[in-house]
């Protein structure tokens, strides 16, 4: 798949470029004389691994509905490329391999999502740079290259993303740069490539930053998703149908931020091609919490309802209008407790697919580990049997 820019390939993208009637994104808060060459002119004459032309989808009108039901089971590999402010193993992980997703794939997910920080690589201008988005290609081409659904994010970047007045116009300049960059690169894949806009997108530290947001934040997100959804289908290839995901503020499942959220206008698509993204570690003291209880039971209603509660929630906004959603983010870090968290995996993946819902495991290699990188197996197999057994892959 090696690129060769050719001086022709140049002038072609130029002429594009130029046909373009506008580089703004709906908000207006853009620039007007950023046209989408000039975004991107950093990597124009670079050479990526990518595929030359355009691959074939299996279906050119395949809907986000369609996308989502093809989808299994996913893994995060997590605590990687997003870690910041250091590099791919700075925060303990051994750097990625294709073994490593090859093993994840023959396991039986069939979905991973690759979370990876900007803005460290980012620092000029915004300009990413040559080795950190060849190092991206490279383990999105290991997914690729085992027929796998890859979800790819902006993560950590919350340095030059923010939602406060005060800070949105650089904060939306940065990201269409950001995006532009991202989506020129991966424009040729087919439709199992997904873009992500954004992973917990949030104000650090504000008052409602895990409670749902305010309206402030609400609608500069708002404004930012329109941002994204313009610059990748402005940007060539395959991008003017592929699937995208746009997240809750915060990704989050509480009524605030589920009902904050308006989609985007996609003109240029005659079938709903967008995700939304939420993420859940239900109920937080059984998942999340180190001190929190070692028990749990898909018997009791109320265990139960920590996790069908937000699933009802999002089938009621989201799914039962036409627009799927996925679970970016799930998991339960080990208190000794591997059968009951296995229990608790499977009735969560279950629960979810029974509404269209797909999961996503978060794998960061620390608290919620699950697979070994390094020896290429499972720390917790009762665990990895349960997420199967929810997706309907084991008995």
């Amino acid at each position: 798949m090696k690129k060769r820019y050719l001086f022709a390939a140049l002038a072609l993208a130029l002429v594009f470029c130029l046909s373009l009637t506008t580089c703004k994104s709906e908000s207006g808060d853009t620039d007007d004389s950023d046209d989408f060459l000039a975004l991107v002119e950093n990597l124009v004459n670079v050479n990526f691994d990518t595929p030359e032309s355009p691959q074939g989808f299996a279906n050119p009108q395949i809907s986000a509905v369609d996308l989502v039901a093809s989808i299994t089971i996913g893994w995060n590999l997590g605590n990687t490329l997003d870690a910041h402010p250091g590099g791919e193993t700075s925060w303990g992980n051994p750097k990625t391999t294709k073994a490593m997703i090859t093993t994840l794939k023959e396991s039986g997910f069939n979905t991973i999502r690759i979370p990876v920080s900007w803005y460290k690589e980012a620092k000029s201008g915004n300009n990413i740079t040559e080795s950190w988005m060849k190092r991206v290609v490279e383990i999105v081409n290991y997914a690729a290259e085992n027929d796998m659904y890859v979800i790819l994010n902006t993560h950590h970047d919350e340095e030059i993303f923010k939602f406060m007045d005060k800070n949105i116009g650089s904060s939306k300049k940065a990201f269409r740069k950001i995006w532009a960059q991202i989506s020129y690169v991966f424009r040729n894949y087919n439709e199992k490539l997904i873009f992500e806009g954004l992973n917990e997108p949030r104000t650090v530290g504000g008052p409602k930053e895990w409670q749902g947001g305010t309206a402030e934040e609400h609608k500069n997100l708002n404004d930012m998703h329109q941002i994204f959804v313009d610059t990748v289908r402005e940007s060539g290839g395959n991008n003017d149908k592929r699937i995208l995901m746009i997240s809750t503020y915060a990704a989050s499942v509480e009524a605030d931020a589920v009902n904050g959220l308006t989609l985007p206008t996609d003109t240029s698509n005659t079938v709903n091609k967008l995700i939304v993204s939420t993420h859940s570690y239900s109920p937080w003291d059984f998942a999340g919490m180190a001190n929190g209880p070692k028990t749990w039971s898909k018997n009791d209603s109320s265990n139960a309802a920590s996790i069908t509660t937000w699933i009802n929630r999002v089938d009621t906004k989201f799914v039962k209008n036409g627009i799927p959603v996925i679970g970016g983010e799930f998991g339960a870090i080990d208190k000794d407790n591997e059968a009951v968290r296995a229990e608790w995996a499977e009735f969560y993946v279950s629960e979810a697919g029974k509404k269209g819902i797909k999961c996503v495991w978060w794998d960061d290699g620390g608290n919620f580990k699950l697979f070994n990188r390094n020896t290429r197996t499972f720390y917790f197999p009762q665990v990895h049997q349960g997420l199967m057994r929810g997706a309907g892959l084991a008995q």
